[in-house]
């Protein structure tokens, strides 16, 4: 497996697809990437040449914020927004979604899995 970046990318997939194994880089972008350094999209990872890989990693990394520097800065200006106290920190701080979304139903993925609260008795058993 060609390792560009820190991450191995799958050998078996096109470039333009094996290249979204990146974080920060999805299809449009590694479509781009592949048009700027003149590599065919369409063949299979492990044909790249050593002397490749290199220029793509050294393209990738000094051209665009990918894999840790996005990651650190993703972090960071989540970090800012809990420090500064304004709402949207406080939905991350809460672990609640931060755009609005209702969560009286489906917030599952953001508040994780159900905590049933003890309470009310149903109607049969008030009988």
């Amino acid at each position: 497996m060609p390792r560009v970046v820190g991450v191995d990318i799958p050998n078996h997939k096109r470039l333009e697809f094996a290249l979204t194994y990146i974080y920060g880089v999805g299809t449009t972008r590694s479509k781009i990437v592949c048009e700027e350094l003149k590599l065919d999209p369409a063949m299979k990872a492990r044909d790249l040449t050593e002397e490749q890989i290199t220029t793509l990693a050294t393209h990738l990394s000094k051209t665009y914020e990918v894999e840790g520097d996005l990651r650190r800065s993703k972090a960071a200006a989540i970090a800012r927004l809990r420090d500064i106290g304004c709402y949207r920190g406080l939905r991350h701080r809460r672990g609640l979604p931060v755009r609005g979304q209702r969560t009286r139903t489906n917030a599952r993925g953001r508040k994780g899995p159900k905590k049933t609260v003890a309470g009310k008795k149903s109607v049969k058993g008030m009988k």
